[in-house]
């Protein structure tokens, strides 16, 4: 990916194959979809990581140069009214490589989500070993990672920004007076200390999926 300024000299991890639930969640489903084939992910950050839990891509901002998301207005997404349907969040984080569109654990900018248009196009992959329960009932599982586990385990060992005791405490206390910063101080938490980003996405068009045609 020469043409991105997010990171001088890349090295690839390798690719990503996901196979996505379109029957049971058609509007999640399409709206991913066309992020990929409109190469609205290209060149975007994978922005958290939550070691042996899960990694989180897609977040929107402003900034476009330094890897945040932009739908560009051509698109034009429809609303998604699955985030309130209760029949959207039974399929369980209970696996690596199940592919979710983050609702509770969304990161994107607060200027961004008072935008009348403002459509969520943030997700999240689980990284094993084990489940993770916490995620259910409250983020939508729309998918499942067909190959490139070891593209998820690779990203999931990368170093990330821990805050040190005291830092955590200060935050809670500063949180606890009302204080704004405390949760802008939070977003550098989990974030990688390498630039991990999507260098490219589209659409694989198959004869034979290689996935079941039963949900987990």
């Amino acid at each position: 990916a020469d043409s991105t300024p997010l990171c001088s000299d890349p090295s690839p991890l390798g690719r990503l194959v996901l196979g996505l639930y379109g029957n049971l969640l058609p509007l999640t489903v399409s709206t991913f979809k066309r992020m990929c084939t409109s190469s609205s992910y290209k060149n975007t950050l994978v922005h958290k990581i939550f070691p042996g839990q899960f990694f989180q891509a897609g977040r929107q901002g402003r900034s476009r140069e330094y890897g945040e998301v932009r739908l560009p207005p051509a698109l034009d997404l429809p609303r998604n009214t699955e985030t309130v349907d209760s029949k959207a969040f039974l399929l369980k984080h209970s696996r690596p490589g199940v592919v979710s569109l983050c609702l509770s654990e969304n990161d994107d900018d607060d200027e961004v989500k008072l935008d009348s248009e403002y459509r969520n196009v943030e997700f999240l992959i689980t990284t094993g070993p084990g489940p993770c329960p916490q995620l259910d009932n409250n983020n939508i599982v729309f998918g499942t990672v067909l190959e490139g586990l070891d593209v998820v385990t690779a990203i999931a060992s990368i170093p990330t920004y821990k805050p040190s005791e005291r830092i955590r405490q200060l935050n809670d206390l500063a949180e606890f007076f009302g204080d704004e910063r405390a949760q802008k101080g939070r977003t550098l938490w989990n974030r990688p200390l390498k630039t991990v980003y999507i260098s490219d996405c589209g659409e694989l068009q198959v004869t034979k999926p290689s996935m079941s045609p039963t949900l987990p």
